[in-house]
């Protein structure tokens, strides 16, 4: 009788267990192009947790409409950002940060195993807990790359990752990291960055902290993802020495005709510049890698139209993507989560004797 779930690793069994870490970003097409974009849109729009609307109303909607006009615009508006050699820039920061946190953590004495995921796209969070299970890993971290929590991110990061246990007979111990929206290294590391901006090309008349917006209802349903950016933005407005009247919080990226959090990112910048305000500096302390909602809707279309609007100067601040300090951060956030799990370097001889065993079931397969 066949079983619902998935062989394990065929030399689980005297394998040497591991500690391990995934980082969990958004996600994003494989190439700008129509084809790739659909096949993204189509996993990311069709989750409950990203469109709360009843499937018999929505998917007509989402594959008779938006699936057929959507893909060719927004693969457009990739390939404005899209590197030559690193391509996706949300693809390429993710994995620096999975690679540069191994270090860290390698520095600190805490060798860890550490991966990265897509929740849309590649690679997949199922395909990365399989490899982090074949290599051993018994004790899985779960680090969405979501400061603020959202049901809209956060959850549906921790959807995926119970979608994957639900075919697995042995489940690895899971921790999962909710927020950080507030974490002092986390701030620290965004105060940096725009200092850094400030010493290198000047300091403009305002600041403007983007977060990406969600529909309003979420926060009257009980999201707290709309008060924890305003904590955020609080926080590091505090850090900065920032008066209230010397920056504004808003939302971006609304999707459809209903109501989302405000005020909105680029109207607020065009009557910014209407009321006679002649330079902003632009930080999106929601994102932790530069990506399209960043380097193509803020870099390019908001800039478009705050200068359009009379603005003079508009200054984008990059995301934390490898900074130093927010890697750092990152390393002290994911050792508080590690705490009373085993991290030390496992004894080389173990280490021998796994991998003999390995190569061993793998030459008997």
């Amino acid at each position: 009788m066949p079983s619902r779930f998935v062989p394990e690793p065929p030399f689980i069994h005297g394998q040497v267990p591991r500690t391990a870490v995934l980082l969990c970003n958004l996600g994003t097409p494989d190439a700008p192009t129509a084809p790739a974009v659909r096949r993204y849109l189509a996993q990311f729009l069709g989750d409950d947790r990203v469109v709360e609307i009843p499937k018999l109303a929505w998917w007509p909607i989402l594959h008779g409409i938006i699936l057929r006009t959507r893909p060719a615009k927004s693969a457009a508006k990739y390939a404005t950002v899209w590197h030559p050699q690193d391509g996706s820039p949300l693809a390429h920061w993710t994995a620096r940060q999975a690679l540069l946190l191994r270090g860290w953590l390698g520095e600190a004495g805490q060798h860890v195993l550490v991966r990265h995921a897509m929740r849309y796209g590649n690679p997949s969070i199922a395909s990365e807990l399989d490899a982090l299970k074949a290599e051993g890993a018994t004790r899985i971290l779960i680090l969405p790359l979501y400061p603020q929590y959202s049901g809209t991110t956060t959850a549906s990061v921790f959807d995926a990752v119970y979608d994957w246990a639900r075919t697995q007979r042995h489940i690895p111990e899971l921790r999962f990291v909710n927020r950080y929206h507030d974490d002092a290294g986390y701030i620290d590391a965004l105060a940096r960055r725009i200092e850094a901006h400030w010493r290198d090309a000047g300091r403009s008349a305002h600041l403007v902290m983007s977060f990406h917006g969600v529909p309003e209802r979420t926060l009257h349903l009980g999201d707290p993802y709309h008060c924890e950016s305003h904590k955020t933005g609080r926080l590091l407005a505090e850090r900065l020495g920032l008066a209230p009247s010397q920056y504004t919080i808003t939302f971006q990226s609304r999707f459809g005709k209903a109501k989302w959090l405000e005020p909105y990112t680029e109207p607020t910048l065009v009557a910014m510049a209407q009321r006679g305000v002649q330079s902003v500096d632009v930080v999106c302390p929601g994102f932790t890698s530069d990506c399209l909602e960043t380097l193509e809707e803020i870099n390019q279309e908001a800039r478009e139209a705050f200068l359009h609007a009379g603005g003079k100067a508009f200054a984008y601040i990059p995301c934390l993507n490898d900074s130093a300090p927010w890697i750092t951060a990152l390393s002290q956030l994911t050792q508080q989560h590690l705490a009373g799990w085993p991290t030390a370097m496992p004894d080389a001889a173990a280490l021998e004797r796994s991998a003999q065993r390995a190569r061993g079931m793998g030459a008997a397969q």
